[in-house]
């Protein structure tokens, strides 16, 4: 029997037709998420993590477009499917946490209608039933005196109370995907774990597969499987969390990595990678981070395929890949 993974993204390609010219936000991104799994797509700001999420769940705005690639959701081809039944499938079988809790809540809304609404338009139960479990998710999220909470406006809340709403409706209807982008940015890290334990959980549970979008490699090392590595619209490195973090392979990886301060002894400055990111309507040819990294030469004009390394769950896009073993405190 053949294996299919819940998310299934095949040379993905979001373009952004300006007048500037082409930029190439998500330019050949692959990758898999099979069910109960978290992958962490990590990068900085720039990198297409945020467009790469966006694509999935069809909400690029114009000019940007998905110009080529697959997105296989159990099989079937997100970025063919009409409109309408892409929308029946948001937030029943794939949800997403935006990094601004105000794209998720309606502001003149109460909570509970906003909760209740989301679960009765997939769930054939009862207003009772829908609002007993709206009260459970904001429980399950750290929320204290759910039932009152259910009656206030979104003004009312704190921005991280208002971001663990939107963490709580995301997780209502245990979709079969979720895609998270930057949810516990706002939130102190007694919450953040705590929201991190309960994603975890779901996922361990229900089998809903995760993709968590972020530049925290710390928040990927607690709860990714595995990690894809961004950097100009492209996947530089991708493995298994610990095989990636141990033994990174791409300069520019081991330069993430670098620039956490726990790797760092203390009172040493912290390691930093020179240069900005290219912008993406004008790429350098070749290796698109050949131009900040000291192991480039001649042979990095020519971009690299994506090839295995170490062993067949680490791949690499470098012509020089490092080898050995890195201690941080990640």
């Amino acid at each position: 029997m053949t294996h299919i993974p819940t998310l299934a993204v095949e040379g993905l390609q979001t373009w952004f037709h300006t007048k500037a010219g082409v930029l190439k936000a998500v330019n050949g991104v692959s990758f898999e998420v099979d069910r109960g799994k978290v992958l962490g797509l990590v990068g900085e700001s720039g990198s297409g993590k945020t467009v790469t999420g966006f694509s999935i769940i069809g909400l690029v705005d114009p000019p940007g477009r998905v110009e080529g690639g697959r997105i296989l959701f159990n099989g079937t081809d997100l970025a063919r499917l009409p409109a309408e039944e892409l929308r029946q499938l948001r937030g029943a079988r794939i949800a997403m946490i935006f990094q601004d809790p105000m794209m998720t809540l309606n502001p003149v809304l109460r909570i509970d209608t906003q909760m209740i609404e989301a679960i009765r338009t997939h769930s054939n139960v009862s207003y009772k039933k829908a609002r007993s479990q709206a009260r459970d998710a904001l429980g399950q999220v750290g929320i204290p005196s759910p039932d009152e909470r259910l009656a206030a406006y979104p003004h009312q809340f704190s921005g991280g109370m208002r971001q663990r709403v939107a963490i709580a409706i995301a997780l209502l209807n245990k979709p079969d995907l979720i895609i998270a982008d930057e949810p516990t940015t706002a939130l102190d890290v007694t919450i953040q774990a705590q929201i991190l334990f309960e994603v975890q959980k779901l996922c361990r549970q229900t089998g809903t597969a995760l993709i968590w979008i972020t530049h925290d490699l710390s928040v990927v090392a607690a709860i990714a499987d595995e990690v894809c590595v961004m950097y100009a619209g492209r996947i530089v490195e991708q493995g298994v969390i610990d095989e990636v973090l141990d033994r990174p392979t791409h300069p520019y990886t081991q330069g993430l990595i670098g620039s956490v301060p726990g790797h760092n002894r203390p009172g040493s400055p912290l390691q930093q990678i020179p240069g900005v990111m290219p912008s993406l309507l004008t790429l350098p040819k070749g290796c698109s981070f050949r131009l900040r990294c000291r192991y480039a030469d001649s042979a990095c004009q020519v971009e690299p395929e994506m090839h295995v390394v170490a062993n067949p769950y680490h791949a690499t896009k470098c012509w020089h890949p490092l080898s050995g073993e890195v201690s941080h405190g990640i």
